[in-house]
Protein backbone atom coordinates (compact mmCIF):
# COMPACT_ATOMS: atom_id res chain seq x y z
CA UNK A 1 0.00 0.00 0.00
CA UNK A 2 1.42 3.30 -0.47
CA UNK A 3 2.49 5.80 2.04
CA UNK A 4 0.71 8.95 3.24
CA UNK A 5 2.99 11.31 1.63
CA UNK A 6 3.14 9.38 -1.74
CA UNK A 7 -0.73 9.40 -2.03
CA UNK A 8 -0.85 13.34 -1.22
CA UNK A 9 2.02 13.98 -3.59
CA UNK A 10 -0.41 13.68 -6.02
CA UNK A 11 -2.74 16.22 -5.04
CA UNK A 12 -2.42 19.76 -5.52
CA UNK A 13 -0.30 22.01 -3.14
CA UNK A 14 -2.16 24.05 -1.08
CA UNK A 15 0.80 26.33 -0.33
CA UNK A 16 0.16 30.10 0.37
CA UNK A 17 -1.45 31.91 2.94
CA UNK A 18 -4.69 31.84 0.92
CA UNK A 19 -6.35 29.15 -0.59
CA UNK A 20 -9.41 30.62 -3.02
CA UNK A 21 -11.99 28.22 -4.43
CA UNK A 22 -14.31 28.70 -6.90
CA UNK A 23 -16.09 26.10 -8.38
CA UNK A 24 -15.85 22.19 -7.67
CA UNK A 25 -12.62 20.77 -7.53
CA UNK A 26 -12.44 17.28 -7.91
CA UNK A 27 -8.71 17.22 -7.23
CA UNK A 28 -7.91 17.32 -3.46
CA UNK A 29 -5.78 19.59 -2.09
CA UNK A 30 -2.66 18.90 0.26
CA UNK A 31 -0.44 20.54 2.94
CA UNK A 32 2.66 19.30 4.94
CA UNK A 33 3.00 21.06 8.26
CA UNK A 34 1.39 24.93 6.83
CA UNK A 35 2.19 27.73 9.74
CA UNK A 36 -0.73 29.62 8.31
CA UNK A 37 -2.96 28.66 6.10
CA UNK A 38 -6.85 30.10 4.89
CA UNK A 39 -9.07 28.38 2.93
CA UNK A 40 -12.10 30.54 1.03
CA UNK A 41 -15.23 28.79 -0.51
CA UNK A 42 -17.13 30.89 -2.55
CA UNK A 43 -20.67 30.44 -2.87
CA UNK A 44 -21.77 26.29 -4.38
CA UNK A 45 -18.07 25.46 -4.07
CA UNK A 46 -16.37 22.24 -3.22
CA UNK A 47 -13.44 20.89 -2.29
CA UNK A 48 -11.29 18.21 -0.33
CA UNK A 49 -8.20 19.50 1.86
CA UNK A 50 -5.83 17.04 3.50
CA UNK A 51 -2.96 18.50 6.17
CA UNK A 52 -0.22 16.61 7.43
CA UNK A 53 1.13 17.68 10.70
CA UNK A 54 5.14 15.93 10.94
CA UNK A 55 6.81 18.09 12.77
CA UNK A 56 6.48 19.65 16.55
CA UNK A 57 5.22 23.14 15.55
CA UNK A 58 2.47 25.56 15.78
CA UNK A 59 -0.64 25.56 13.03
CA UNK A 60 -3.09 27.56 12.39
CA UNK A 61 -6.01 27.15 9.68
CA UNK A 62 -9.19 28.95 8.94
CA UNK A 63 -12.10 27.21 6.83
CA UNK A 64 -14.68 29.68 5.28
CA UNK A 65 -17.74 28.82 3.58
CA UNK A 66 -19.89 31.05 1.38
CA UNK A 67 -23.07 30.17 0.91
CA UNK A 68 -24.05 26.80 -0.42
CA UNK A 69 -20.20 25.88 -0.27
CA UNK A 70 -19.34 22.36 0.31
CA UNK A 71 -15.63 21.44 2.31
CA UNK A 72 -13.97 18.01 3.36
CA UNK A 73 -10.71 18.52 6.05
CA UNK A 74 -8.85 15.53 6.99
CA UNK A 75 -5.95 16.43 9.23
CA UNK A 76 -3.36 14.16 10.41
CA UNK A 77 -0.96 14.30 13.20
CA UNK A 78 2.56 11.70 13.47
CA UNK A 79 3.90 14.66 15.49
CA UNK A 80 3.90 16.39 18.75
CA UNK A 81 1.90 19.73 16.87
CA UNK A 82 -0.02 22.65 18.01
CA UNK A 83 -3.33 22.98 15.56
CA UNK A 84 -5.46 25.41 16.04
CA UNK A 85 -8.68 25.35 13.03
CA UNK A 86 -11.82 27.90 12.97
CA UNK A 87 -14.30 27.10 10.26
CA UNK A 88 -17.06 30.02 9.74
CA UNK A 89 -20.25 28.37 7.55
CA UNK A 90 -22.71 30.43 6.00
CA UNK A 91 -26.20 29.18 4.64
CA UNK A 92 -26.76 26.09 3.82
CA UNK A 93 -23.05 24.84 3.55
CA UNK A 94 -21.46 21.61 4.27
CA UNK A 95 -18.44 20.86 5.93
CA UNK A 96 -16.98 17.37 7.14
CA UNK A 97 -13.66 17.29 9.54
CA UNK A 98 -11.94 14.20 9.81
CA UNK A 99 -8.84 14.47 12.02
CA UNK A 100 -6.43 11.63 13.41
CA UNK A 101 -3.99 11.72 16.21
CA UNK A 102 -1.29 8.95 15.87
CA UNK A 103 1.10 10.74 18.30
CA UNK A 104 1.56 13.12 21.25
CA UNK A 105 -0.21 16.16 19.37
CA UNK A 106 -3.01 19.25 20.66
CA UNK A 107 -6.13 19.76 18.27
CA UNK A 108 -8.30 22.83 18.99
CA UNK A 109 -11.28 22.99 16.33
CA UNK A 110 -13.66 26.47 17.04
CA UNK A 111 -17.08 25.91 14.48
CA UNK A 112 -19.44 28.92 14.03
CA UNK A 113 -23.02 28.20 12.41
CA UNK A 114 -23.45 31.20 10.67
CA UNK A 115 -26.19 31.18 7.87
CA UNK A 116 -29.54 28.72 8.47
CA UNK A 117 -29.19 25.20 7.21
CA UNK A 118 -25.30 25.01 7.70
CA UNK A 119 -24.26 22.29 8.77
CA UNK A 120 -21.21 20.35 10.66
CA UNK A 121 -19.99 16.81 11.22
CA UNK A 122 -16.78 16.03 13.08
CA UNK A 123 -14.84 12.89 13.46
CA UNK A 124 -11.91 12.21 15.36
CA UNK A 125 -9.60 9.39 16.81
CA UNK A 126 -6.58 9.70 19.00
CA UNK A 127 -4.44 6.78 19.67
CA UNK A 128 -1.69 7.51 22.71
CA UNK A 129 1.11 4.86 24.10
CA UNK A 130 3.92 5.39 26.22
CA UNK A 131 4.34 8.37 27.84
CA UNK A 132 1.96 10.64 25.14
CA UNK A 133 -0.36 13.04 25.56
CA UNK A 134 -3.09 13.78 23.13
CA UNK A 135 -5.84 16.27 23.23
CA UNK A 136 -8.85 17.55 21.58
CA UNK A 137 -10.75 20.46 21.90
CA UNK A 138 -13.68 21.57 19.99
CA UNK A 139 -16.32 24.43 20.44
CA UNK A 140 -19.61 24.53 18.27
CA UNK A 141 -21.72 27.34 17.93
CA UNK A 142 -24.88 27.30 16.55
CA UNK A 143 -25.79 31.12 16.23
CA UNK A 144 -28.81 31.20 14.25
CA UNK A 145 -31.80 29.29 13.42
CA UNK A 146 -31.97 25.79 11.88
CA UNK A 147 -28.35 23.96 11.59
CA UNK A 148 -27.29 20.49 12.46
CA UNK A 149 -23.63 19.42 13.91
CA UNK A 150 -22.74 15.68 14.71
CA UNK A 151 -19.35 15.44 16.62
CA UNK A 152 -17.86 11.96 17.58
CA UNK A 153 -14.20 11.57 19.50
CA UNK A 154 -13.04 8.30 19.77
CA UNK A 155 -10.13 7.86 22.29
CA UNK A 156 -7.49 5.05 22.78
CA UNK A 157 -4.64 5.54 25.78
CA UNK A 158 -2.45 2.41 26.78
CA UNK A 159 1.14 2.34 28.95
CA UNK A 160 1.46 5.76 30.98
CA UNK A 161 -0.95 8.01 28.17
CA UNK A 162 -3.18 10.86 28.78
CA UNK A 163 -5.75 11.60 26.80
CA UNK A 164 -7.99 14.42 27.12
CA UNK A 165 -11.54 15.94 25.09
CA UNK A 166 -13.26 19.30 25.59
CA UNK A 167 -16.09 19.54 23.80
CA UNK A 168 -18.68 22.88 24.05
CA UNK A 169 -21.67 22.91 22.03
CA UNK A 170 -23.48 26.42 22.32
CA UNK A 171 -26.90 27.64 21.05
CA UNK A 172 -27.80 31.11 20.89
CA UNK A 173 -30.81 32.70 21.66
CA UNK A 174 -32.23 32.53 18.33
CA UNK A 175 -31.11 29.83 17.13
CA UNK A 176 -33.95 27.81 17.08
CA UNK A 177 -34.80 24.56 15.70
CA UNK A 178 -30.97 23.34 16.55
CA UNK A 179 -30.37 19.95 16.07
CA UNK A 180 -26.86 19.15 17.44
CA UNK A 181 -25.24 15.35 18.93
CA UNK A 182 -21.89 15.38 20.89
CA UNK A 183 -20.44 12.08 21.61
CA UNK A 184 -16.83 10.92 23.46
CA UNK A 185 -16.07 7.17 23.60
CA UNK A 186 -12.84 6.26 25.04
CA UNK A 187 -11.21 2.82 26.18
CA UNK A 188 -8.24 2.26 28.29
CA UNK A 189 -5.66 -0.29 27.75
CA UNK A 190 -3.99 -0.46 31.04
CA UNK A 191 -4.69 0.24 34.53
CA UNK A 192 -1.62 3.64 34.46
CA UNK A 193 -3.55 5.41 31.13
CA UNK A 194 -6.22 8.14 31.62
CA UNK A 195 -8.85 9.88 29.63
CA UNK A 196 -10.77 12.58 30.35
CA UNK A 197 -13.81 14.07 28.42
CA UNK A 198 -15.81 16.57 29.05
CA UNK A 199 -18.85 17.12 26.51
CA UNK A 200 -20.70 19.97 27.61
CA UNK A 201 -23.95 22.08 26.28
CA UNK A 202 -24.97 25.51 26.55
CA UNK A 203 -28.30 26.37 25.97
CA UNK A 204 -30.19 29.96 25.30
CA UNK A 205 -33.14 28.60 23.24
CA UNK A 206 -35.81 26.32 23.64
CA UNK A 207 -36.69 24.54 20.79
CA UNK A 208 -33.92 22.76 19.88
CA UNK A 209 -32.86 18.66 19.78
CA UNK A 210 -29.44 18.39 21.63
CA UNK A 211 -27.49 16.01 22.98
CA UNK A 212 -23.98 14.38 24.59
CA UNK A 213 -22.58 11.42 26.32
CA UNK A 214 -19.09 10.18 27.02
CA UNK A 215 -18.19 6.76 27.96
CA UNK A 216 -14.60 5.80 29.43
CA UNK A 217 -13.94 1.72 29.66
CA UNK A 218 -11.88 -1.35 29.36
CA UNK A 219 -12.22 -3.44 26.09
CA UNK A 220 -15.54 -5.55 25.21
CA UNK A 221 -14.62 -8.85 27.24
CA UNK A 222 -17.19 -10.65 25.70
CA UNK A 223 -16.14 -9.85 21.90
CA UNK A 224 -12.37 -10.50 22.76
CA UNK A 225 -13.82 -14.14 24.24
CA UNK A 226 -16.27 -14.55 21.52
CA UNK A 227 -13.08 -14.24 18.63
CA UNK A 228 -10.92 -16.12 20.81
CA UNK A 229 -13.62 -18.79 20.38
CA UNK A 230 -13.28 -18.92 16.91
CA UNK A 231 -9.28 -19.53 16.94
CA UNK A 232 -7.71 -16.21 17.48
CA UNK A 233 -4.98 -15.14 19.67
CA UNK A 234 -5.93 -12.66 22.86
CA UNK A 235 -3.74 -10.46 21.10
CA UNK A 236 -5.45 -10.57 17.87
CA UNK A 237 -8.62 -9.80 19.08
CA UNK A 238 -7.68 -6.93 20.82
CA UNK A 239 -5.97 -5.53 17.73
CA UNK A 240 -9.19 -6.30 15.86
CA UNK A 241 -11.24 -4.70 18.49
CA UNK A 242 -9.20 -1.90 18.52
CA UNK A 243 -8.68 -1.30 14.64
CA UNK A 244 -12.59 -1.38 14.26
CA UNK A 245 -12.60 1.29 17.07
CA UNK A 246 -10.75 3.15 15.27
CA UNK A 247 -11.83 2.51 11.70
CA UNK A 248 -15.60 3.80 12.24
CA UNK A 249 -14.19 7.25 12.43
CA UNK A 250 -11.16 7.19 9.77
CA UNK A 251 -13.04 5.54 7.11
CA UNK A 252 -15.33 8.73 6.84
CA UNK A 253 -12.94 11.05 5.33
CA UNK A 254 -13.41 10.55 1.71
CA UNK A 255 -10.66 10.13 -0.12
CA UNK A 256 -10.07 6.03 -0.31
CA UNK A 257 -6.44 5.94 -0.85
CA UNK A 258 -6.19 7.85 2.54
CA UNK A 259 -8.05 6.38 4.54
CA UNK A 260 -6.30 2.46 3.80
CA UNK A 261 -2.93 4.46 4.65
CA UNK A 262 -4.10 6.05 8.01
CA UNK A 263 -5.89 2.58 8.96
CA UNK A 264 -2.60 1.29 8.03
CA UNK A 265 -0.63 3.53 10.27
CA UNK A 266 -3.37 3.45 13.00
CA UNK A 267 -2.67 -0.25 12.75
CA UNK A 268 1.04 0.18 13.15
CA UNK A 269 0.30 1.99 16.43
CA UNK A 270 -1.95 -0.17 17.82
CA UNK A 271 0.91 -2.73 18.26
CA UNK A 272 2.94 -0.32 20.68
CA UNK A 273 -0.07 0.50 22.61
Amino acid sequence: METIPDIIRGFRAADGEVLRIAGAEAEPFAAVDPRHLRVEAAAGASARIVVLHTAPDVSSLTLTLAEGAQLELTELFTAEAFAEVSVKQAARSRCRLTTALLSSANASYRIDLDGADAENELGGVFLAAGNEHCVVKLRTGHNVADCRSNSYIKGVAGGQAVGEFCGLVYVAPAAQRTDARQQSRNILLSETARITTQPQLEIYADDVKCSHGATVGQMDAEAILYMRQRGLSEAQARRLQIEGFVGDVVTRCGIEPLCGAILERAAAKIETL
